[in-house]
């Protein structure tokens, strides 16, 4: 139930707002490869968790573009 929740508050939040999250997800993405990298990652699930969210945030992008 807390997807379809994150899911509703996504679309609901403006453009400016879903780009900024997007930018935010992607240095934590970039952050967690650099601890990859250095041999110390304290929650490797994230990987996962970040990338889908990522992918959230784009298909509500395209969804919103199209209309």
């Amino acid at each position: 139930m807390k997807r379809k929740t994150k899911i509703e508050e996504l679309r609901a939040a403006g453009r400016d707002d879903l780009l900024a999250k997007e930018k935010n997800l992607k240095e934590e993405l970039f952050k967690l490869n650099a601890q990859r990298y250095s041999g110390r990652v304290d929650k490797p699930h994230m990987f996962s968790q970040v990338k889908r969210d990522i992918a959230r945030i784009k298909t509500i992008l395209n969804e919103k573009k199209a209309k």
